[in-house]
């Protein structure tokens, strides 16, 4: 599980790599959370806009989804960098308050079902939200959203 997590919007893989070391920085537009999983996060959504349903489809299938790719390679520092799909993207962006209220319920019961009580203490919908107003911006200008996790 990834301490703390940035989505955030770049022009690019090449400027996003850049981040890889010290972390966006407020030289991008993002958005925060901590104690969650980006991959499996980014999976869930990309999951969720393809086949949308309020109910948690089995671990099993999650597990077999289009993961995100890494902008750069994961080495043994737990520093990752992901680029969230164009699909997701588009989707997030053109995702309604209803749609990410639903996302935001099915990803909370699963996030409470694996962690328990270690669950993160952040408004998941509040994240959500926040994501999709950058995919909306990614959409606009023509950039990526990515994601950079410690």
């Amino acid at each position: 599980m990834a301490h703390d997590i940035v989505f955030f919007l770049a022009p690019d893989d090449e400027t996003a790599a850049a981040t890889r070391l010290r972390g966006p920085g407020r030289a991008f537009a993002s958005v925060s959370c901590r104690f969650i999983e980006p991959d499996s996060a980014i999976a869930e959504w990309d999951m969720y806009f393809e086949r949308p349903s309020a109910d948690i489809p089995p671990l099993e299938q999650l597990l077999g989804w289009s993961w995100p790719e890494w902008v750069t390679p994961p080495l043994n520092d737990g520093v990752e960098v992901f680029a969230l799909p164009q699909r997701l993207t588009r989707a997030l962006a053109d995702a309604g308050p209803t749609e990410l209220e639903e996302l935001a319920g099915r990803w909370t019961v699963r996030l409470r079902s694996a962690d328990g009580d270690d669950m993160t203490d952040d408004d998941l919908l509040s994240v959500l939200q926040g994501v999709a107003r950058l995919a909306a911006s990614a959409v606009s200008t023509g950039g990526r959203l990515y994601s950079w996790s410690f």
